[in-house]
């Protein structure tokens, strides 16, 4: 991944957490690393813990996050949220993507998919 890429996922995931924050979830942690795979954002809203996988864009005319998160990925994210929950004890989790497009600088466009998974 080259370093234009890691800042413009850094920014977009930096955008989600703030968005999530503004919308009443408590932020918990971010880009944690399991054996599966990395969690970008987990959050809780209430006694749900959500994981969250953030899919960043700069421009596009089609923008679908969805198809970014194809069947491999959402099987390394369960196992990753899976693993994080076993490790700490959750009963109530929920698996979220947020598509963020944009760039620094302009106000970017957030979509939030709930229970992607």
């Amino acid at each position: 991944m080259t370093k234009y890429k890691k800042e413009i996922g850094a920014w977009g995931e930096g955008i989600a957490a703030d968005w999530l924050t503004e919308r009443g979830y408590r932020s918990v942690a971010r880009n944690i690393r399991t054996p599966y795979g990395e969690i970008d954002i987990i959050a809780e809203q209430g006694v749900v813990t959500i994981f969250v996988e953030v899919k960043t864009l700069t421009t596009s005319r089609e923008f679908f996050p969805e198809k970014n998160i194809t069947r491999t990925k959402q099987q390394h994210m369960l196992n990753a949220a899976q693993y994080y929950t076993a490790e700490h004890e959750i009963d109530h989790i929920q698996i979220d993507a947020i598509a963020v497009e944009g760039k620094p600088g302009i106000k970017p466009v957030i979509t939030h998919f709930e229970n992607v998974i």
